[in-house]
């Protein structure tokens, strides 16, 4: 009670009013100070450098809606209704929900009045699945309403999902979450009772945070102001904790183990200089077979998600600060194999660029269209993952120059990354870059703004000088930070979408002093400190439109590229370091809010110990001096060895620039067309908001309307696609495409017909069977064949992959397609669900020319397609299907 008591004085003291000068940053949702942080009745003080206090509370329990929105799925799938079609209940004073019906919708509750929720309710939730298991006994299967079959023998379990904790729209844990429905007495009605708004009362009681490990060994920070200070060393003392029994970094406070893209980035922003060694025996933990390991994620990792050279920035950035001539030799060999297999398995080479998930961004439908499947993410092109790509090859050629090895093919590659994203991202109309070219046949881009990929393409130099005064200064930014996407896409609870992540706030801000925009830049420090002083820790992310870090779908405190964000604010904003191969360049960058002096003391770079001292504020150097003596071109050699003192005194230049700063929004949500007969012909239910929707064909933009409908003439093979459009909001995702194939322009091969089939007692194929492709059985698969007309025709696979589930696990099929002994490109399998290898979809499509007559088409096994489990690579061919272009 006595600390409750003297912390509530202290609170009061500090509502007194405060003079202007010890604002750093304020709006209409909060305010940041010198030395505490103010939002609301909840404000966070600065007692010392090593001491924080903290009233924050989160609001999520008290704010929790009665109107509860769910859906019930089949094996962990979203496979009840369409997209935007979910059960609604409205609590008020009920035990149990009405007995729902699986795959009939009923918008019953729309209208009634939605209140708040008591903590802790205890709700049960009922559905019929009779006509399901009825469906299976008869048929040996449940089709659902997209057509997807769910085959009996793959069948699982039935589940629940929702926006409402515990519930969650993370289809593919719902069993994890405890989120699996019974039928007690067997009469088909399956139930689950849950404790809606979970709340526990000791998270409510105010909180502190005191310095408990030795940091005399660690670099020492004082400024004129305390909260960054403080903060510094909380930082600090995190990065202690993360440290492993076995020299490595663990992720987070709740997530044990190294994860490529987390360390990576967490190693370029901090630990590089700060913990070159843990850093290094961390990044070996993610090499096998002599090449880089992508994480365990989507359809079964690499090459879905392929932002794996994520490892080679941070080994780059670690040679540099270190002058390991072994690790640069090593880490060379280990980037050149990866980027190889990279150029045979993902590149794009029409657009130049490289395919697969963005980057960080590897939750599907957080960021992607629901219909969008791992395949389809696969084909994908997207904007950060591109610029690790780019930035990866140029590091390689710096690599490669300074052991004396050829650089030129590095370098082509890098400019040809490059030349692809101004070519097809590039937004002349925003000012900044879209999010990722997606679609199947032909590719459109999504117009949605990337804050990790707008900042890497400034970092990385993707950007030009005025491309990058432009992103800095147009992109959307929003009251609590820069949210990872703008705008939101409805529905989808908060993570990424509606998501902010200090780690990415602090790359946007290490833009943002590269491009010199003194407002965008104080915008995002407050960003950071207003959340770390208020939560006492560095979280992974927190909810966009409040700001809290209650509410995401999963979140930890103690977060490793969090932690490195914070930090990164002081040595490479306000001490403006950036080391290069052969020393560090100073360069601070400071708003006039931040000025005043500071000093970064017992830093150790290679043989030397530094004290930097900075004085002033702005972006433009003064005077910089080594031991009293004039450091030229602000540059310290790498080869300088014992102490050192660095002073700079800035010249006090105002580098203001433009921001664009937002109201949190949603986007449309997305058409859903239905074809009407087999032509040209479809149309829509009209979405709600939308001023007029665009018709794709083929990738481009053809029609814009204001009708629900779209006919051509004639019957060309081509894919139709549509979104919504409104004008402050812009356009929503496409609906998924509508393949019109002429019967006479479509080909179908079994299998079967070219390979003995598989024993294997899977169903729902087509044709007499299928056949097993893995690294022992058909590691070279031919299909011999008649056309009648010569031309360019669409190839794929219908396919299954039960290896893993959809979401993570390591196990995506890989072949390379040859077509009269021509290497095509890559064919992708991933996988669909664990142990469900009734379950059959599409690989990705390549488009071969075919001559008249006799066709060799080849689906081969190569080096190059080992995939990240090395050990299974493994998928059933049901058959192949060409169209004719």
């Amino acid at each position: 009670m006595k600390f409750i008591t003297c912390l509530s004085l202290l609170f009061l003291m500090a509502c007194q009013p405060t003079s202007q000068p010890d604002i750093l940053y304020q709006s209409e949702a909060y305010t940041l100070y010198k030395d505490k942080v103010a939002q609301g009745k909840h404000q966070a003080l600065v007692l010392s450098p090593t001491h924080l206090q903290s009233n924050y509370k989160s609001p999520a329990s008290a704010n929790f809606s009665n109107r509860i929105i769910f859906k019930f799925s089949i094996n962990e799938k979203d496979n009840e209704m369409a997209p935007g079609n979910d059960h609604i209940v409205v609590i008020q004073g009920q035990k149990e929900s009405p007995v729902m019906k699986f795959g009939v919708w009923e918008n019953v509750a729309a209208a009634e009045k939605s209140e708040f929720l008591p903590v802790n309710y205890e709700y049960t939730f009922r559905v019929d699945m009779t006509p399901v298991l009825r469906q299976m006994e008869e048929k040996g299967y449940y089709e659902a309403y997209d057509g997807s079959r769910v085959a009996k023998a793959d069948f699982k379990g039935f589940y629940i999902a929702g926006a409402a904790a515990p519930l969650s729209w993370d289809f593919v844990n719902l069993d994890n979450k405890g989120l699996k429905l019974a039928d007690p007495d067997g009469d088909g009605i399956y139930e689950i009772t849950v404790k809606l708004n979970p709340y526990n009362e000791a998270e409510q009681a105010d909180k502190e945070w005191k310095l408990s490990e030795d940091l005399s060994d660690r670099p020492h920070y004082t400024s004129d102001q305390p909260i960054v200070d403080a903060l510094f060393n909380m930082s600090l003392e995190e990065a202690i904790l993360a440290i492993e029994p076995d020299s490595t970094f663990r992720t987070g406070a709740m997530w044990g183990g190294v994860w490529t893209r987390d360390i990576s980035y967490s190693i370029f922003l901090a630990f590089a200089y700060h913990e070159p060694e843990v850093a290094k025996i961390s990044l070996m933990k993610k090499v096998k077979r002599g090449r880089i390991i992508q994480d365990t994620g989507s359809g079964g990792a690499w090459p879905v998600s392929s932002d794996r050279t994520t490892w080679a920035i941070a080994a780059w950035e670690l040679y540099k600060a270190t002058g390991d001539q072994a690790w640069l030799r090593q880490a060379y060999d280990i980037i050149r194999q990866s980027v190889e297999d990279d150029f045979h398995v993902i590149r794009d080479a029409g657009t130049g660029m490289y395919r697969g998930e963005s980057s960080f961004l590897d939750w599907r439908e957080q960021t992607y269209p629901k219909w969008m499947s791992n395949t389809d993410i696969y084909v994908s092109q997207n904007l950060g993952t591109n610029a690790v790509h780019c930035q990866a090859h140029a590091i390689l050629a710096e690599m490669a120059d300074l052991l004396g090895e050829s650089s030129d093919r590095y370098k082509e590659r890098a400019n040809q990354i490059k030349a692809g994203m101004n070519q097809h991202l590039w937004m002349e109309e925003k000012g900044y870059y879209g999010n990722y070219l997606y679609g199947r046949l032909g590719l459109n881009l999504s117009s949605r703004f990337e804050a990790l990929g707008e900042a890497l393409s400034i970092l990385f130099d993707v950007a030009d000088a005025q491309q990058a005064q432009r992103i800095i200064g147009e992109s959307p930014l929003t009251p609590f930070g820069t949210t990872c996407i703008y705008p939101q896409i409805p529905d989808i609870p908060p993570y990424h979408n509606n998501g902010i992540w200090p780690f990415v706030q602090a790359y946007w801000n290490l833009a943002a002093a590269k491009v010199g925009n003194e407002e965008v830049l104080t915008h995002g420090l407050a960003a950071i400190y207003r959340a770390g002083g208020l939560f006492l820790t560095n979280y992974e992310n927190f909810v966009a439109e409040s700001g809290d870090f209650k509410g995401t779908e999963i979140n930890s405190h103690r977060m490793l590229w969090s932690m490195a964000g914070n930090l990164a604010m002081v040595h490479r904003v306000f001490m403006g370091m950036s080391f290069e191969a052969n020393g560090i360049r100073f360069q601070p960058v400071i708003p006039k809010v931040y000025g005043g002096s500071k000093t970064l003391s017992n830093f150790a770079y290679r043989d030397a110990i530094l004290s930097i001292q900075v004085t002033g504020y702005g972006n433009q150097i003064k005077s910089i001096k080594m031991d009293g003596e004039v450091l030229k071109n602000g540059f310290f050699p790498a080869e300088t060895k014992g102490s050192h003192t660095i002073e700079i005194v800035m010249a006090d230049n105002d580098f203001s620039g433009k921001i664009n700063l937002v109201a949190n929004r949603f986007s449309l949500r997305s058409p859903q067309p239905v074809q009407q007969g087999s032509g040209v012909s479809f149309s829509w239910e009209p979405v709600e908001g939308a001023e007029e929707y665009i018709i794709y064909r083929s990738g481009e933009a053809i029609a814009r309307t204001q009708e629900t409908n779209f006919g051509a003439p004639g019957l060309l093979m081509a894919e139709y696609k549509v979104s919504a459009w409104k004008q402050e909001l812009g356009e929503s995702f496409t609906s998924e495409p509508i393949l019109i194939t002429p019967g006479f322009a479509l080909f179908t091969y079994e299998a079967e017909d070219f390979s003995p089939k598989s024993a294997l007692p899977y169903s729902n194929y087509s044709g007499k069977g299928f056949v097993e492709i893995s690294n022992n059985e058909n590691r070279t698969l031919e299909f011999v064949i008649q056309t009648k007309e010569s031309g360019d025709y669409l190839l794929d696979f219908r396919y299954s992959n039960g290896s893993g589930p959809w979401n993570t696990e390591n196990k995506c099929a890989i072949r390379t397609l040859f077509v009269n002994k021509e290497k095509i490109g890559a064919l992708v399998f991933p996988q669909r669900g664990t142990d469900e290898w009734s379950d059959w979809g599409w690989s990705n499509s390549q488009v071969v020319s075919l001559r008249e007559g006799g066709n060799r088409i080849s689906v081969e096994f190569k080096d190059w397609n080992v995939n990240m489990n090395v050990e299974v690579n493994k998928a059933m061919l049901d058959q192949m299907r060409l169209v004719k272009l």
